[in-house]
């Protein structure tokens, strides 16, 4: 019976890795498209979109009937939540490269407008850490959780100082309001996707170390004596 828990176990991280490399993938062409106005590969994010909420779908039954039937405890059950709650923080992610790649096709048909530095650095922060975050499930690594949720920071400041831009752009008198507006939405989908990934981040360390760390304080994410040494 145990031996049998636990390949349902393994069965439900293979699964729950496949969406996270189809929404890591979709995030990525989403900015891909926006940068180099590319409507055909936006398209295809859409497109991907019925896919990941299918397999969403999938997993989420998988964990349920492994719960049913198993009524697993322990580190079992933490990682079946935590498969639970990661499945769904992927699915939010690929709805978020939806809206950014619908966001890319609108400004494929306006003017060009110049995109700023900060806007870059936060695309590339927020791809890192989504990427961090499934490896760390991969190799329950507390030290690269934590880093992703101190990566968050970055985010949110390169979106701060992304608004800032816009702010002053609109301030000069651009004729260009609706594309900085548009931009400056993009940037907030891509800081919501560097949440979403802490929230993954969160909840590989919940499994590893049973211990719920959401709306903690930031010093939680510091790493221990152990990891340090």
């Amino acid at each position: 019976m145990r031996r049998h828990l636990e390949r349902e176990i393994d069965a439900l991280r293979k699964k729950l890795l496949s969406v996270g490399a189809l929404v890591e993938e979709a995030g990525k062409m989403a900015i891909e498209a926006l940068m180099s106005r590319d409507v055909e590969l936006a398209e295809r994010v859409i497109e991907t979109d019925e896919q990941i909420d299918a397999m969403e779908v999938e997993v989420e039954e998988e964990c349920l009937k492994v719960l049913a039937l198993h009524q697993p405890v322990a580190i079992d059950l933490r990682y079946v939540v935590a498969i639970l709650k990661i499945n769904n923080d992927l699915e939010r992610i690929g709805d978020i490269a939806t809206n950014i790649a619908e966001r890319a096709i609108y400004l494929s048909h306006r003017v060009k407008i110049d995109i700023p530095q900060d806007f870059v650095s936060m695309s590339k922060l927020a791809h890192e850490m989504v990427r961090d975050s499934l490896d760390s499930l991969v190799y329950l690594d507390a030290s690269l959780a934590r880093k992703v949720c101190e990566i968050d920071d970055r985010v949110d400041e390169c979106n701060r100082r992304v608004y800032d831009y816009v702010k002053q752009q609109l301030l000069l008198g651009t004729s260009e309001v609706m594309e900085q507006v548009q931009l400056l939405t993009v940037a907030r989908h891509i800081e919501r996707i560097g949440d979403q990934a802490t929230n993954i981040a969160e909840d590989v360390l919940y499994l590893i170390e049973g211990e719920i760390v959401r709306h903690k304080r930031r010093e939680s994410y510091e790493a221990t004596p152990e990891e340090v040494g």
